[in-house]
């Protein structure tokens, strides 16, 4: 309230004092007489007119959101913006942001100075100017508004400084009021270098959520082609199959054909890789067969997956590694083997397919956490977010439960169990 009262008294003492310089001047200096009535009047009139110009300033400054005081009511304006970029990555914003700026014209760019001038064309539309009653009271109209714009250097951080101001000397500023279009100025300025700097912020973060994503698909990518066709698996597989061959020639022509149907449906895959479940069990059965051939009674095998559920489309080699686990974690390590069991059930919109054993469960060397699981894991996370599941727990009364649960839908209207 007392930086409005004194703005108003002080337009009102400048013109007042203008006035009197004046009349002093013509009547006492020079006509020799006082003043007549018809001058005091238009003194009072003039002074009037200032005020209220003066008073609408000060509710132009309040529709702005501004707070009146003599920073805001005055012509000229100073704002220094600190920014999280270097000096040029500041300027080049800074540039842009000025070029695209409203009513710009004559702008100078000085790119190594890190400085920007632009002259701003003053809208008739929102503030008429005076010289539109008489091309004589043209000294009377504020102008155009020009801008002066720096860049400081900090590092790796950098400042801007704004400088808002009419066109015209300084000392006008007592008479002659912009009616608050330099700090809207100032203000409009300030918002678009923050909405760049928010745009460019929101690109980065962007890409750098892309490129992590990309680099996770890659990695699970490498992963699960490190994963189709374990070296270990395939020499041993061919190792056994060379010994059958003396001994036993028909179980090693069993183990080769089980081999062909393991290797046919472990050829990489591109884009997605995704089979249905029936081709998956095709794969395990071809997997878990060689391992009964090696294991001999060691290694039992039971599946209970419904033939309507083989149509639905899974990650490609999931179940594998779950069953390959089952095997080395849990059934080799064992005194006397054990019991694999692959099941899947359907429940709503949701199916759930579960790999168990009962051997040695979890100890020290195998908690869950492994590359294997891992891999599951991040797949399962880039393919369905959080719609997909995978859990691991123990099983009773020993060995190890692991479930991958994955939406899905039927095309047919099979029952759920």
């Amino acid at each position: 309230m007392f930086a409005s009262f004194f703005f108003l008294v002080r337009t009102a003492a400048a013109w007042g004092a203008v006035c009197l310089l004046v009349m002093l001047f013509l009547f006492v200096g020079i006509v020799k007489r006082d003043p007549p009535e018809v001058f005091q009047i238009l003194t009072f009139i003039l002074v009037g007119i200032a005020m209220i110009v003066a008073l609408s300033q000060i509710r132009r400054v309040r529709l702005l959101d501004q707070k009146p005081s003599l920073e805001t009511l005055s012509n000229r304006h100073r704002r220094v913006i600190e920014m999280p970029l270097n000096a040029n990555e500041a300027f080049e914003l800074l540039e842009a942001s000025i070029r695209d700026f409203p009513g710009v014209s004559l702008l100078e760019s000085a790119a190594d100075s890190l400085q920007v001038r632009v002259r701003v064309k003053r809208s008739e539309m929102f503030y008429p100017d005076v010289q539109t009653l008489h091309p004589a009271l043209r000294w009377l109209s504020s102008g155009d508004n020009q801008i002066y714009a720096t860049v400081t250097p900090n590092g790796e951080t950098s400042a801007i400084s704004l400088i808002c101001e009419p066109k015209r000397p300084a000392w006008t500023d007592m008479f002659i009021l912009d009616h608050a279009s330099n700090l809207d100025n100032v203000l409009a300025l300030t918002r678009a270098l923050n909405r760049r700097l928010g745009d460019l912020r929101n690109i980065e973060r962007e890409t750098v959520k892309q490129s992590l994503t990309e680099k996770e698909l890659s990695v699970a990518k490498l992963n699960l082609l490190h994963a189709q066709v374990e070296p270990h698996f395939l020499y041993n597989s061919l190792a056994s199959a060379q010994l059958l061959t003396r001994s036993d020639p028909a179980k090693a022509d069993e183990m080769l054909g089980n081999l062909i149907t393991y290797l046919r449906h472990s050829l990489p895959r591109t884009e997605d890789a995704v089979s249905s479940l029936g081709e998956e069990l095709e794969r395990t059965k071809a997997y878990l067969d060689i391992m009964k051939i090696r294991m001999g009674s060691r290694l039992n095998v039971q599946f209970e997956v419904p033939d309507y559920l083989k149509t639905v489309l899974v990650p490609n080699m999931m179940l594998q590694t779950l069953v390959e686990n089952a095997i080395k974690h849990g059934i080799e390590p064992k005194s006397g083997g054990g019991t694999i069991w692959v099941i899947a059930r359907a429940h709503e919109n949701m199916v759930a397919i579960t790999v168990a054993d009962d051997g040695r469960g979890f100890n020290a060397e195998s908690a869950g956490t492994g590359i294997g699981l891992r891999n599951i894991r991040e797949r399962l996370s880039l393919a369905y977010g959080s719609s997909a599941h995978f859990s691991i727990v123990a099983n009773f009364p020993s060995g190890v439960a692991a479930t991958i649960s994955l939406p899905t839908s039927f095309l047919r209207g099979e029952h759920y169990d």
